[in-house]
């Protein structure tokens, strides 16, 4: 049996086919909440302080605020969609069901960039971490690489209980350790001598109070994507909507309350950290670890059982790199299953765990792709030399996917006020469509300066290649082998109800 819809042909698929990948119910509020902070939270450990070389602290400050109301106009478009139309699916759905089949996958092809990319970026990060910890050569970042993978997808695919009890306990241990480190730095600041160091060509100023904005407001432009890093992801939780106990309900809390705890922390981390005496911001602008630099810079040489404590310190600070790792792991399984089960991508890429009813597939496949990438960008920027190119190419193709996504996402909420008025909402949005406009302005705004700036140009061009390959396999072969997946159930009879 064959139905048709705007160009695309869906067919229904053996008996047992859904059945093959179930998901299980288990997330509360709670959950969800864990589920974003800990997703989002190793971007205020590192990736964040990258924006002071381009920026510097004023430029990145004023970068962040502007990335904070676009993430709020996001999260209360979402908090308002995800409850109406609660599909694992998340953004393609939103779109699959506002724009129609190509809108649904050309907005799932931008956020499978950004999922598939971003625990690269984390993973990289926790190299970074662990190799000043344990003082590896760079050459055996690919190991730490590797073994991150290794153990987390692993977790990942042992069961959703499982999964979302460990992103619970190292979302609080990641916000613990940011505590902490505010609490014990607040003696070594010196906002003036260390965060204002920057001077305009991006040399260090000795003594400091520079000026608040060295590199102007092309600066702060040149800082947004940078910015992005202390909220990434956060929009993922959607993801979990077949695997929350009540998305209705949960789903707009979790998400809400998510965003005030990254917007206090973030505060204070970027407030803090370049102000630690003997850091400085300049010196962030660089850095790998900029939490271990700045455990060092309060506490030096000093050791404890013969070990430095700022290792120690550093070393429980890999929890918060851990837990967006093990999160967005989490949600790049679910977002590729979405794609996979409604035949968007193959649909073998879908089949969920006899046992434990996790998306395995998806998840180890994703992570091989986004393993390949980096070892190719390692070897190719050059073991000893590469560090910072690896990381900043990496970050910038997840932030440019990002972009790219929430763009879709504002528009579909604006669609959906307008054209699906009768779907049931069970949250509504105080900013309604000023928040979505807000959001696409910028993230437009984000977009424009990667495109024009010949430092994140190779960046795009990939992201751009990927989802042009994408839509040209969906153009030829793609669009015929589409499945009544709940998503698109759903999407066919809104469009129904809208007509009537």
């Amino acid at each position: 049996m064959t139905q048709q819809d705007t160009g695309v042909k869906y067919s229904s698929k053996e008996k047992g086919y859904f059945e093959k990948r179930a998901l299980k119910r288990h997330a509360g509020m709670w959950s969800l909440w864990a589920l974003g902070v800990g997703a989002v939270i190793s971007g205020q450990f590192s990736g964040w302080n990258l924006g002071f070389a381009v920026g510097g602290w004023g430029g990145l400050a004023i970068a962040s605020v502007i990335i904070a109301v676009m993430y709020l106009g996001l999260t209360f478009c979402i908090a308002e969609m995800s409850p109406a139309l609660p599909h694992t699916g998340a953004a393609y759905s939103f779109a699959r069901t506002t724009m129609g089949p190509w809108g649904g996958f050309v907005t799932g092809l931008c956020e499978n960039v950004e999922y598939v990319l971003t625990p690269a970026v984390v993973v990289f990060f926790m190299g970074a971490y662990l190799g000043g910890i344990f003082d590896t050569a760079p050459g055996f970042q690919p190991v730490w690489w590797i073994l991150g993978y290794v153990v987390f997808v692993a977790l990942n695919i042992f069961g959703v209980a499982l999964s979302f009890g460990v992103t619970f306990l190292v979302t609080l241990l990641a916000l613990a350790v940011l505590a902490f480190f505010y609490v014990v730095a607040l003696p070594y600041i010196d906002f003036n001598t260390w965060a204002l160091n920057i001077a305009p060509d991006g040399s260090v100023i000795e003594g400091g109070n520079g000026p608040l904005l060295p590199m102007g407001w092309k600066g702060v432009l040149a800082a947004l994507p940078f910015a992005v890093w202390l909220f990434l992801a956060i929009e993922q939780l959607p993801l979990a909507a077949e695997e929350s106990t009540d998305p209705k309900k949960d789903m707009p809390g979790g998400i809400l309350l998510g965003m005030v705890t990254l917007i206090v922390s973030g505060a204070l981390v970027l407030v803090i950290n370049p102000s630690i005496a003997g850091v400085g911001a300049h010196a962030l602008g660089s850095s790998g670890e900029p939490i271990l630099d700045g455990f060092r810079g309060i506490y030096g040489d000093t050791q404890v059982f013969g070990l430095p404590i700022a290792k120690l310190l550093a070393l429980a600070a890999v929890v918060g790199l851990v837990a967006s790792f093990h999160t967005i792991i989490y949600a790049k399984g679910r977002q590729i299953f979405s794609l996979s089960r409604a035949g968007y991508f193959p649909t073998a890429l879908s089949v969920t765990h006899d046992t434990h009813k996790t998306p395995h597939i998806a998840m180890i496949a994703g992570s091989i792709l986004a393993l390949a990438i980096m070892l190719i960008l390692f070897y190719g920027f050059g073991a000893d030399t590469g560090g910072a190119a690896i990381g900043g190419t990496l970050l910038n193709m997840a932030v440019f996917g990002a972009m790219c996504s929430y763009v879709l996402q504002g528009i579909s909420f604006i669609l959906l006020r307008m054209n699906h008025k009768h779907i049931e909402r069970p949250y509504k949005s105080p900013f309604g469509v000023l928040g979505a406009v807000l959001t696409i302005i910028i993230a437009l705004t984000t977009i424009y300066y990667q495109l024009t700036d010949p430092i994140y140009q190779t960046s795009v061009m990939w992201v751009a290649v990927w989802i042009a390959s994408g839509v040209a396999y969906f153009a030829v072969f793609g669009r015929t082998k589409l499945i009544l997946s709940p998503e698109e159930e759903f999407a066919l009879q809104q469009r129904d109800k809208a007509k009537s």
